[in-house]
């Protein structure tokens, strides 16, 4: 393993999964959508041509599954081009040393995650306080150490491009992390959400364990700035997808996407912003 790259010291597995857990979905025949424990992962590219990206990269310790099912989608020995990341959280570069070991290839963020991915700055502490349910109270416990990734890690071109994705463009996303972005396919209004919104109530250990389908605003455990969650979920609402794949739930398409994202947008302060927690600012939401 290459000495320059390390997880943070609270790096470790998490007890937690889901129903959907180790399900591979075909949205379109290049989007593929592939849960790891309670997170979803996007193989971006068709299988026909073999060329593809990887956007995150799922749970600790899970590299041998995501290669596992790399392979059975592209081939034997098949690799991406690259790796996107949405943001660095834990549940999103879970295995992204042990992927870029076996594979050496170029892992690409936003500026502004760079420094929790070089071992520069760690996340704010999850709020365990947060209105929620068991996930939110078992939230102090993930890990928030940032990793660092050396020079194996760079910034995503500031004209909105993404390397070896040309029919994509990258929109800052912030709320949940300072530097998160989503990806948008404007010619059929593909959109990756990563944790702008997601389709789960993720606070709530049921729901994610069941998977049931409700849209939320990101995770509020993690999320820290709740006026840029909302104008990041209104900036998506505006882009009008047909197609999301969201970090956490199932994928959501076509009337019941429009209809649930405009419900959001409406009511974000009620649905997505919880009424408690220490990253809550009353006065610039309620």
């Amino acid at each position: 393993m290459d000495k320059n790259m390390q997880y943070g010291d609270d790096y470790k597995s998490i007890p937690a999964t889901s129903v959907g857990s180790g399900v591979g979905v075909e949205l379109l025949p290049d989007i593929y959508c592939y849960t790891n424990q309670i997170v979803n992962l996007c193989l971006v590219g068709n299988p026909q041509s073999g060329d593809f990206v990887l956007v995150d990269t799922g749970m600790p310790n899970s590299a041998n599954e995501i290669i596992t099912e790399v392979e059975e989608r592209f081939g034997e020995g098949s690799q991406p081009k690259a790796i996107v990341l949405t943001h660095g959280h834990f549940d999103h570069v879970g295995s992204i040393i042990e992927l870029i070991d076996r594979w050496n290839i170029p892992v690409y963020a936003h500026e502004l995650e760079i420094p929790f991915l070089t071992g520069k700055q760690k996340y704010p502490e999850p709020d365990g306080s947060v209105e929620g349910g068991m996930v939110a109270k078992m939230s102090p416990l993930f890990p928030n150490e940032p990793i660092n990734l050396g020079n194996h890690i760079e910034a995503l071109p500031s004209d909105g491009k993404i390397p070896h994705l040309p029919e994509f463009k990258w929109i800052h996303t912030p709320g949940h992390s300072p530097g998160h972005v989503s990806l948008f396919r404007e010619s059929d209004r593909t959109l990756i959400t990563g944790d702008a919104f997601v389709t789960v109530r993720q606070e709530y250990l049921y729901k994610v364990m069941t998977q049931e389908k409700e849209i939320s605003g990101p995770p509020r455990y993690l999320t820290t700035d709740w006026k840029a969650a909302k104008e990041s979920v209104i900036k998506l609402k505006e882009l009008n997808p047909s197609v999301a794949v969201t970090g956490h739930g199932v994928p959501m398409t076509g009337d019941e996407l429009t209809t649930n994202l405009e419900k959001l947008v409406n009511e974000f302060d009620q649905i997505a912003v919880p009424d408690y927690g220490k990253y809550v600012d009353d006065e610039n939401l309620h």
